[in-house]
């Protein structure tokens, strides 16, 4: 089929052309396509972001970090881990699946844990298995949005969040297509609200989750200073001077700090003021910050405000590996 044909089909602007890979579907085949427009959709790039941070969050005990939903959540390894911590048991599913059919049946598997806890009775579900295995993003985030309801219902999602998409078909005459809008998130959900970091769901839902959260950063934190020396025993308490966190930005964002530049051993609350200054200037600078920190609290020893700051951190440079025994996103 020529190009032109094709757009005059779909009716689509030239830009939102069908992928190559959307043009050889095998006949009788359907498959959903996310058009661009739909993708840079402000409250689309917000659902996606919310929901990466939430599930982050709730598995950085567990060293685990999703840096993308469709790549990361596709095989089971990262939903078995997420399910069994928001619903507070144990699957007995394997721990790691390396072959294509071994991850698709250990997929299957989870999904039809989630499906009974969730009661799914809708048949067949906004998700599935070849959805999910295929990278669908909209099946994964129908997913993830029907787990926040379930186990966290008070996550703050975007409201009324709805993306057109185009349903592809191929039929002996050609590809045929269907425009339709998907609904992700009601519009009941009050957005208007003064949108909430996780470590505010964090430490008013699951406090008894803050300890671990604690431990799994500080870990993670002397994995970097130790090479200077240093240890940290107490969250709370040992970054509230700026020093051991203008030292670990060094070392992770490649900073060379001066000693003329910060006080190596602050003597009054000005120059640990002036530390924690300095340390949250690098850290907007490189983006990292996505919830204002005040220095003050650092300094006053906030535990929710020092979290935020180490977890900006935690979740750029957390390594996806098996290096200290935990899951980690693994060779598939």
């Amino acid at each position: 089929m020529e190009p032109e044909s094709l757009y005059n089909l779909l009716q689509l602007p030239k830009e939102e052309a069908l992928p190559e890979e959307e043009q050889q579907l095998p006949q009788g085949a359907k498959k959903k396509y996310l058009p661009p427009n739909s993708r840079k959709d402000p409250r689309f790039e917000k659902l996606q972001k919310v929901l990466m941070e939430w599930v982050n969050t709730t598995l950085l005990s567990e060293h685990i970090v999703v840096r993308s939903l469709e790549e990361d959540m596709f095989d089971g390894l990262v939903l078995h881990h997420l399910f069994q911590k928001l619903a507070g048991l144990r699957l007995e599913v394997e721990e790691i699946a390396l072959t294509a059919p071994s991850q698709r049946r250990k997929l299957q598997a989870v999904l039809e844990a989630v499906d009974r806890s969730l009661q799914v009775e809708e048949q067949p579900a906004r998700w599935g298995v070849e959805a999910i295995f295929n990278k669908d993003l909209l099946a994964t985030l129908h997913l993830l949005v029907a787990l926040a309801k379930r186990f966290q219902p008070n996550l703050s999602l975007p409201a009324n969040v709805q993306v057109e998409v185009v349903t592809i078909e191929s039929t002996k005459s050609g590809l045929k297509s269907e425009k339709s809008v998907e609904q992700l998130t009601e519009s009941s959900t009050d957005e208007d609200q003064p949108s909430k970091d996780v470590f505010d769901e964090l430490f008013k839902l699951a406090p008894e989750k803050v300890h671990a959260v604690k431990e799994a950063i500080v870990s993670f934190v002397n994995q970097k200073v130790g090479r200077l020396g240093l240890s940290v025993q107490s969250l709370d308490t040992q970054f509230a001077d700026g020093v051991i966190l203008l030292l670990l930005i060094g070392q992770l964002e490649g900073f060379f700090l001066h000693l003329k530049e910060f006080h190596l051993t602050p003597s009054s609350p000005e120059e640990m003021l002036h530390n924690v200054t300095l340390a949250l200037e690098l850290l907007k600078e490189e983006g990292l910050l996505s919830h204002p920190v005040s220095p003050e609290a650092i300094v006053n020893k906030d535990t929710k405000s020092t979290l935020r700051v180490l977890y900006s951190l935690f979740s750029k440079h957390k390594l996806k590996t098996h290096a200290d025994g935990a899951p980690g996103r693994a060779p598939h």
